[in-house]
């Protein structure tokens, strides 16, 4: 099919699904239109079931979390499927040096850039940390907690340099925690389907209100989806930067491991 036939099913595509678009968006309650019925609802129930202030956390891992662990699938998914798509066009090399560009300059990192980025890592991975531990009280949860600590990967990089960070994020471990938190998620939701309940279910016991552990089985939940979207989105850093090398026979950086430049 070519570009032009292309075009013409896209517009009559467009065509067919544009009066279904138009009357769903006229069916919409109104910008700003309070939806308090289900909101309230989940306001008047959970807080005293699950003694926790969180309702969105509460949503999406109670009151709606079947949905949410087909969300985590779905990451999962995704991401397994991008580094199968990425490795397929590079084989499974991993070294731990990135593709360097021929004469370009290389500037070494000062030790107060690799002091700052090293201690901004760990302040942010403590922060990503202290989200999901309190994700079931204040705003937060599994999600911003595992972007979090991925993103302190990305300044141990800006720090260490490409060869350090390989050595520290190494491919197989992003891996397993990739699918260590998708698997206790699944794990959490089908447990209680054995114990004759519904899936998800609390089978925790829950403390005082606002506690950090008074979430029940929240709190696993919101762990492993923090784990799992740490090691998905660190998967992910590897592969993309892995496709920056394009080694070649004389290239220096398939020679002795000890030559590699920390300043990648």
């Amino acid at each position: 099919m070519n570009a032009k036939a292309r075009l013409s099913l896209l517009f009559i595509a467009f065509a067919l699904l544009l009066p279904g678009i138009w009357s769903l968006a006229h069916a919409l309650p109104p910008f700003g239109f309070p939806t308090e019925l289900y909101g309230q609802a989940v306001n008047d129930i959970v807080p005293g079931l699950r003694h926790v202030a969180n309702m969105i956390t509460a949503v999406n891992f109670d009151v709606r979390g079947i949905d949410t662990v087909g969300e985590e699938m779905m990451l999962v998914g995704a991401v397994t499927g991008t580094v199968m798509l990425l490795r397929g066009s590079r084989g499974e090399d991993a070294s731990d040096r990135a593709d360097q560009k021929r004469g370009r300059p290389v500037i070494a990192r000062s030790d107060a850039v690799v002091l700052m980025s090293r201690l901004s890592a760990s302040i942010v991975m403590m922060f990503g940390i202290y989200i999901v531990a309190q994700g079931t009280e204040t705003p937060g949860g599994g999600f911003q907690a595992g972007v979090l600590c991925a993103t302190s990967f990305i300044l141990i990089y800006l720090g260490d340099g490409y060869a350090g960070w390989r050595r520290l994020i190494p491919s197989p471990v992003m891996a397993f925690l990739e699918g260590t938190g998708g698997f206790v998620f699944v794990a959490a939701a089908a447990f209680p389907l054995f114990l004759g309940k519904a899936a998800l279910e609390n089978i925790i016991p829950t403390s005082d209100f606002r506690s950090m552990i008074s979430g029940g089985m929240m709190i696993l939940g919101n762990f492993a989806v923090t784990v799992a979207v740490a090691g998905s989105f660190g998967a992910l850093m590897v592969e993309f930067m892995e496709e920056t090398r394009e080694p070649s026979e004389d290239d220096p950086a398939e020679g002795d491991g000890d030559e590699v430049d920390e300043t990648q």
